[in-house]
């Protein structure tokens, strides 16, 4: 038997305590967000505090806890969503141009654990910067390039 359907879908890898308190999957359970767009694999809705008019959140609709979490399939349906917001910011809202911002696991300050892309309408001169002002002061010993190479030939798996 899968497991529970909390966010419309069989939950992967989430303990049910976990999934309990769950922001988006509460969203979608209880029907309470401001929806622009609902479908089987995934779903978007205007958060609470919108970086410019029309910020967009786009999440599968099953719950996911990150990008890692989730399948090709998972991803895809959800990417496609993205897409088609993007494309109804620049018709629906004269948006020049959009950015497509999300964050997975606990070194990028991902602020909820369920997978989910902003996706936030830009005009030029709009006054906003949605681009890292820095860089990591993280420093990899070896060739970075060259490490990401092998570990895509390889399909070699995270390091614990």
């Amino acid at each position: 038997m899968a497991g529970p359907k909390l966010c419309g879908g069989p939950v992967q890898h989430v303990a049910w305590s976990d999934l309990m308190g769950c922001t988006f999957c509460r969203l979608i359970r209880e029907d309470t967000g401001r929806w622009v767009a609902r479908g089987p694999m995934a779903c978007a809705f205007a958060p609470l505090n919108p970086l410019a008019p029309g910020h967009t959140l786009v999440i599968p609709t099953s719950h996911y806890a990150d990008l890692f979490d989730a399948s090709s399939d998972v991803l895809a349906g959800t990417m496609a969503l993205v897409k088609q917001v993007a494309v109804a910011m620049r018709t629906g809202l004269n948006a020049s141009g959009v950015n497509i911002l999300s964050a997975s696991g606990p070194g990028s300050e991902q602020s909820v654990p369920h997978l989910h892309f902003h996706v936030v309408p830009r005009w030029v001169d709009d006054g906003i910067s949605t681009w890292p002002a820095g860089r990591s002061e993280h420093h990899f010993s070896g060739d970075p390039v060259a490490e990401l190479a092998d570990a895509l030939a390889s399909g070699q798996h995270h390091r614990t």
